[in-house]
């Protein structure tokens, strides 16, 4: 199953000591990026959090934020304060405050919101940390499912546009034969307009050369090739937006070649429109892990 790189999950899980919300959201990206929006408390989770992605998913930009809303009554709400830390703070205030012309009294609350002068139960912590690493599984299990159904998505649209190009390709071959003999016709008829004399082995020649220019065949049939593949990669599933980033690519060009060769209008119109189908699938191919 292909998977979109564009997704959004969101998990909470109430507690006796409060609640924490997981929120995920995944952009397409070359490769995988993790980014982590935490907690200080909730900081030494950092590398679990970022193995279980790389465990998950092969590409996106992902941004994974962690909200922690504590009860007021709740034990994990107790402050202990790291008194030695605290007198640390105090003691290096009152040096900087001796160096001021207009010192000011030191402030208890700016103090107290100095990183790890108050510190959470170490028993708590760890509860809090294993229940975040439990919500955060689930997040990312509903960030799966939710890109899961957005690449099953975007599979039909591409196969869409797949049946629509292999049936402009098929109409191309079937009417090569006739516009390569409508261009002999067409010489022949203003040969005879101008009543000149022309030799038949030289217009056999020119024929022949005109065929060779506008022989498409072996474009027309790498396209059905390319399309046979892009298939096979898209049911084959994973992470296979790369493949089909390259697979987009070679269909342009061949789509390019046949335009070029084009002898007739029908031909050059069914380049534009294959150009067409081609660059709605490549932008589709974009969000493709």
């Amino acid at each position: 199953m292909i998977r979109s790189m564009t997704s959004f999950a969101r998990q909470s899980s109430q507690q006796d000591w409060g609640s924490l919300i997981w929120e995920i959201r995944s952009v397409n990206h070359r490769y995988l990026e993790p980014s982590f929006k935490l907690p200080e408390s909730m900081r030494r989770l950092e590398n679990d959090l970022r193995e279980k992605l790389r465990n998950t998913l092969r590409r996106g930009k992902v941004e994974c934020s962690l909200r922690l809303q504590i009860q007021p009554n709740s034990s994990a709400r107790q402050l202990n304060i790291n008194s030695a830390l605290l007198e640390q703070l105090i003691s290096a205030g009152e040096a900087v405050q001796k160096n001021l012309q207009e010192p000011s009294a030191l402030n208890p609350l700016q103090l107290l919101q100095w990183p790890g002068v108050i510190a959470e139960p170490e028993t708590d912590s760890d509860i809090i940390c294993e229940q975040a690493l439990a919500c955060f599984q689930l997040t990312l299990e509903q960030l799966v499912e939710s890109r899961e159904r957005e690449g099953s998505a975007l599979k039909v649209f591409i196969e869409q546009r797949l049946d629509t190009i292999a049936d402009i390709n098929g109409a191309v071959k079937q009417q090569l034969p006739s516009i390569l003999q409508a261009q002999r016709q067409k010489l022949q008829d203003r040969l005879a307009e101008l009543k000149a004399d022309f030799n038949q082995d030289r217009l056999e020649q020119e024929m022949v050369i005109l065929a060779q220019k506008a022989d498409v065949d072996e474009e027309l049939d790498r396209l059905d090739a390319h399309l046979a593949e892009v298939r096979r990669v898209l049911n084959k599933g994973n992470d296979c937006g790369r493949r089909l980033d390259f697979l987009m690519q070679e269909l342009n060009r061949e789509a390019n070649t046949l335009s070029s060769k084009s002898i007739v209008s029908d031909t050059t119109q069914a380049a534009v429109e294959l150009k067409v189908l081609i660059e709605q699938m490549r932008e589709q191919v974009q969000n493709i892990e």
